[in-house]
Formats: C-alpha cells, structure tokens, sequence
C-alpha cells in the first residue's frame, strides 16, 4: 500500500530538491527519515531534537496522515 503523500498538508515535493524527495514543507528534511529514526528507536522528542526545522505538529501530521492512509481502500 503506498501512502498518499501529494494529499498530506505537512509535505512537498519538488524534483529539484533533494532528488524529489517528499520533504516536511518548508524544509529541507526528507519525510523518510523520520520513520527511520523511529524505527530505529528514537522518539518524537529525540527526532525533534535532531531536525530542528520539522515542528512537532508537522511530524504528528505525517504519522496521523500514513496511519489513516493505511485504512484506504487499495486502488486497482
């Protein structure tokens, strides 16, 4: 299941930045390294220390959005 970033508030992409990469808006931060570093244990907290630039509301954001996006139905 792929996750619907293009309708995520907290996100933008633009091919000419960080090789397209979907980036917390207003930032330079790739999208995917916050899950990495949760899935390597960090927490929100931690996360927020480490990337400045990314608001605790955009990373609530971006979680709340890929958890519902994990409640659509599947496209055909």
């Amino acid at each position: 299941m792929m996750i619907d970033w293009p309708n995520c508030e907290f996100v933008d992409r633009d091919p000419a930045r960080m090789s397209g990469a979907w980036l917390f808006r207003g930032t330079r931060v790739p999208v995917r390294s916050l899950f990495e570093n949760l899935e390597d244990g960090a927490t929100i907290d931690q996360y927020l220390e480490w990337f400045p630039g990314v608001t605790r509301r955009q990373a609530e954001g971006v979680l709340e959005h890929a958890a519902a996006s994990l409640s659509l139905p599947a496209r055909t």
